[in-house]
């Protein structure tokens, strides 16, 4: 017996993105933040089969596009990362949006049509820009985003004492200048960045607890960004974004490893732009363009400001652009003996394991 899975391969401004449509035959819950909870406990075999290898790879990650919870919406959306099920990502955001529309799976008027989606941290507003059926920039209206400290001093082995904001743009992240941990934002320092990033995601996860407010079950630092200035005019500045793809133990140097986000990553732009904010660098309506390791963009823009709970927050807005790359029929047959994929050491962490689930050798 086989099953299959059918999915539209995309990726926005550099990173790939699995977009999974009918997926709610395999999703329950009343809210989008129940059914992310779902995801979480029911849904691991299919998030490890759809993003491992032989039909993932470490970098790849993926939405299931779910109906909407609140009825004012038009879709809802779960991200797959390979990190776990997470609330919400720009990248993916804008690569759901780009494969729904191109394949005509929404009602499309040119030259803008106008969405909402559901996600587990609230409703999103979308516009893409459309002409002659092509997708040529979708912008987000993000959710309220925060800091919830900056210049807060975090303790690293080997990198010592190393000043991060912790902020929250739909997903919360440790970010910290690249020049306080001796690196150079360039493709060809991606070992460096991936392990500091590590260190760094780490230590936060230790030594400095969050959680949102207003959704209590987003309690995790989940991801790192390094950032500083790029050399290219117009540009506000260059980032990395570091994803985890193994566990890490701080005693053991071996297992700071990590993959990086090749976009310039739009929930990550979001936090940053509310810490720039909360220092009084970044201003309403002024365009923030923001550069990925492989010199792709995303440009924010702060719309205004709110509060959540005790947080000064600004309403982000991340525009750019996805291009689908394929059609994908994925297939599970029951005598695979990786029916949860697998990972090995040579591309994932170090603890990878590959393991035989329910197949007799």
């Amino acid at each position: 017996m086989t099953s299959r899975i059918h999915a539209i391969d995309v990726h926005a401004e550099g990173e790939p993105g699995r977009v999974l449509i009918g997926s709610h035959l395999h999703v329950v819950g009343e809210t989008m933040a129940q059914r992310l909870q779902y995801c979480r406990e029911n849904l691991e075999p299919l998030r490890r089969l759809l993003l491992r290898e032989p039909r993932g790879y470490p970098g790849l990650c993926g939405v299931l596009v779910l109906p909407p919870a609140d009825p004012a919406a038009d879709f809802g959306l779960v991200v797959l990362e390979q990190g776990g099920f997470k609330p919400m990502s720009g990248s993916n955001l804008i690569c759901a949006v780009t494969a729904l529309v191109e394949t005509q799976a929404l009602p499309v008027h040119e030259p803008f049509t106008d969405l909402v989606v559901d996600t587990a941290v609230g409703l999103v507003p979308v516009r893409a820009e459309i002409s002659g059926g092509k997708v040529t920039r979708v912008t987000v209206d993000n959710v309220p985003s925060f800091a919830v400290a900056v210049d807060h001093v975090l303790e690293l082995p080997e990198y010592g004492r190393v000043p991060v904001d912790i902020v929250f743009g739909g997903q919360f992240f440790v970010q910290a200048r690249a020049a306080d941990l001796d690196i150079d934002l360039e493709a060809d320092a991606a070992k460096q960045i991936t392990r500091a990033g590590a260190v760094l995601r780490a230590a936060a996860q230790q030594q400095f607890p969050v959680e949102h407010p207003e959704n209590p079950d987003i309690d995790q630092v989940a991801l790192t960004m390094l950032h500083g200035p790029s050399p290219t005019p117009g540009v506000s500045g260059r980032n990395a974004v570091v994803l985890p793809n193994g566990e890490v133990d701080l005693a053991n140097p071996d297992t700071w490893t990590g993959s990086l986000d090749r976009s310039p990553c739009g929930t990550g732009t979001s936090g940053r732009m509310a810490a720039l904010h909360a220092r009084g660098e970044l201003v309403a309506q002024v365009p923030f363009v923001h550069e990925g390791i492989l010199g792709t963009t995303f440009t924010g823009v702060v719309r205004g400001t709110t509060r959540i709970a005790e947080h000064d927050a600004v309403l982000p807005s991340i525009s750019g652009r996805a291009w689908i790359t394929g059609f994908s029929q994925l297939v599970l047959d029951d005598t695979d003996p990786f029916p949860q994929g697998y990972v090995l050491g040579d591309l994932w962490g170090p603890d990878a394991e590959v393991e035989l689930v329910g197949v007799e050798r």
